[in-house]
């Protein structure tokens, strides 16, 4: 078990790292390997912009919305795989509206955007491809798309208390973990 403490940076490591504080780098390393263990990527790492396109389209097909309705739609829709920049999301939109296809209004300080007749028809054509943050190629139901995000929050508490934790609280962390990695196969076996 010792090893096993010390290769996720849990252990009384004597080395400093000045991400981590007074422990090791290996629970970095170890949140690292989890985190892409649970990303998502699209072929060749980043989502193109003809993808943040067709989002954006497929959303203001529903109903008009702001810039960063828009981004925070996408990443809910994908089930945090994706969230766009404001970098690549805003640009979009004024390419959108340079080519007529939507339009801005000024509303309480913010702009909305909406589909113009242009707009809906190329909408509608694309509307019978999966939009980009379409999840289908994962198992419908619920806990799917929760399951990366809270893997990765547990990363994080876990490596909180390797950083700051006494001895005791550490320990106290390796065995919930150790418990918790248990009862997580046991769902497993179970019919």
């Amino acid at each position: 078990m010792h090893g096993y403490q010390d290769q996720f940076g849990f252990g009384g490591g004597a080395g400093r790292d000045f991400r981590l504080g007074r422990h090791g780098g290996g629970m970095w390393e170890a949140m690292e390997h989890l985190r892409s263990q649970f990303e998502r990527k699209a072929p060749g790492g980043r989502m193109g912009r003809g993808d943040v396109r067709q989002a954006v389209l497929a959303l203001l097909r529903e109903q008009p919305m702001h810039g960063y309705q828009l981004i925070t739609e996408i990443e809910q829709r994908s089930g945090g795989a994706w969230r766009p920049s404001p970098g690549s999301v805003y640009p979009t939109l004024q390419l959108l509206a340079d080519e007529g296809l939507i339009v801005a209004e000024e509303a309480g300080g913010r702009k909305t955007y909406a589909l113009t007749d242009a707009g809906r028809v190329v909408a509608d054509a694309a509307a019978e491809q999966a939009a980009p943050f379409a999840t289908d190629d994962e198992p419908a139901g619920p806990g799917f798309s929760a399951l990366p995000k809270a893997g990765f929050e547990l990363a994080q508490a876990a490596a909180q208390v390797g950083r700051t934790g006494t001895p005791e609280q550490v320990q106290e962390a390796v065995d919930i973990l150790d418990d918790a990695r248990r009862r997580l196969y046991s769902i497993l076996a179970r019919d």
